[in-house]
């Protein structure tokens, strides 16, 4: 059967066109569904029926208790007791500050799980007072924009959770283990360009935490820190699912919030799940339309043709891989993450099963890809945040972000052409 091209037209011209004119995401995507199925004299109902089947995982229950343990520790005081305990680890090396905020970063993002979290929470205190300390704005921005890609590969991950839904249901307990050895390694090697350029520039030591503090200081980031051990040991021992271990961790987190850290009132839960259902709201509803979207696209064939057009160009799988790398880098620079995984992952799946990768390992490249985004104009939303917080212009910040970007640029390449980087830690654990 050949591609129906005008319904395949309407589809994406109207879905483009719609958001060029500034129409919610979400609207986007229902309305070219109907007026698609409208062309194809196909029942209305289906549209909805395919939204609604598209929320019916229990997967994706943990989403939304995700979103909360990472609103309940930003909340909670937890980014403040990491980056004491990050300065009380490494903050005596020459530009140590700059080190805290990508160690801080490591740590918050295997609690947050989010990026935006992380700028957000640990920028709004680091940025601050690193340009107190002497440290240049752009540089102080490019630290901590780009460490805080970690929380999109270190678990908890919500975007792993949506990948795992997009590509037909994967293991999200394999997902979250390949993210480990990527995500601390990207951390590493952010690290190594943040002490290279604070030596060169002779930014300053790091305030030392006092003898006297030390002990309180580790103890009160490991009780926030066992939040990790909570959701990954259960997965790994089999003790509980991921949506049960996110379930567990909320309850955990919410606990030590209140009667360890004693740092939530009855007014601030009652906020943040104000904000949950906020964010959830919002999430619920592009799910659910870009599940019919995503139903039309393989409908009409899309992925088939995407794979025979990458396939034309070359059938050799490191030259597919670059091209695929360069189509998610552009893509990343200009449409928001979770969106894009939900929309990309369907057209690249069957790309990726024919030269013969591992779906676990395309998830790692696909987020490393993606992550990058967050960080580069014109919509990178943590590089928004973080400009914000520093008070400069995003221009201002580019050249600063060049070195974090290669050495970024380079863990991209080794998830994309050493497979066992993402998937030897879930075949040793799961």
């Amino acid at each position: 059967m050949s591609p129906n091209l005008p319904a395949i037209a309407i589809l994406l011209c109207s879905f483009f066109g719609l958001m060029l004119l500034r129409v919610p995401i979400a609207f986007s995507l229902g309305m070219s569904s109907v007026f698609t199925v409208w062309y194809l004299g196909l029942p209305l109902i289906i549209v909805f029926q395919k939204m609604v089947a598209g929320l019916q995982s229990f997967t994706f229950l943990a989403v939304p208790f995700f979103i909360l343990v990472g609103l309940i520790m930003s909340e909670g005081g937890i980014s403040t007791r990491l980056i004491d305990f990050s300065n009380l680890l490494i903050g005596r090396v020459r530009g140590g500050l700059a080190l805290v905020n990508v160690l801080a970063s490591t740590f918050f993002g295997g609690i947050s799980g989010s990026s935006v979290a992380d700028v957000s929470s640990i920028g709004s205190m680091l940025i601050p007072m690193m340009k107190e300390k002497g440290y240049d704005s752009d540089y102080s921005v490019a630290v901590t924009v780009t460490s805080s890609v970690q929380g999109v590969l270190i678990p908890p991950s919500q975007n792993m959770i949506y990948y795992s839904l997009a590509a037909g249901g994967l293991s999200v307990g394999s997902l979250f283990m390949a993210g480990y050895i990527p995500g601390v390694c990207l951390g590493l090697a952010l690290g190594v360009v943040t002490w290279k350029i604070a030596r060169d520039r002779n930014y300053p030591y790091s305030d030392p935490i006092p003898r006297g503090r030390r002990l309180r200081v580790v103890l009160d980031a490991l009780i926030g820190l066992t939040t990790v051990v909570v959701i990954i040991g259960g997965i790994i021992g089999g003790v509980f699912t991921a949506t049960e271990a996110a379930a567990v961790a909320t309850v955990y987190v919410l606990a030590i919030s209140l009667f360890y850290y004693r740092s939530l009132t009855a007014a601030g839960i009652w906020n943040l799940l104000r904000s949950a259902i906020g964010m959830l709201s919002v999430i619920l509803a592009i799910i659910g339309t870009s599940s019919a979207f995503g139903w039309l696209l393989a409908y009409l064939r899309v992925p088939m043709l995407v794979m025979q057009a990458l396939l034309s160009l070359s059938e050799n799988p490191v030259v597919v891989m670059l091209i695929v790398n360069a189509l998610l880098l552009a893509l990343g620079m200009v449409m928001d993450m979770g969106i894009l995984i939900l929309l990309v992952t369907p057209l690249l799946i069957p790309v990726v099963d024919k030269i013969g990768m591992s779906r676990i390992q395309f998830g790692i490249v696909l987020l490393l890809n993606l992550g990058i985004g967050l960080c580069t104009p014109p919509v990178g939303t943590s590089l928004f945040i973080g400009c914000a917080i520093a008070r400069i212009r995003i221009e201002d910040s580019i050249r600063a972000l060049f070195p974090f970007y290669a050495a970024m640029f380079a863990v991209v390449l080794l998830a994309t052409y050493w497979p066992a980087f993402s998937l030897w830690l879930p075949g040793v654990l799961l």
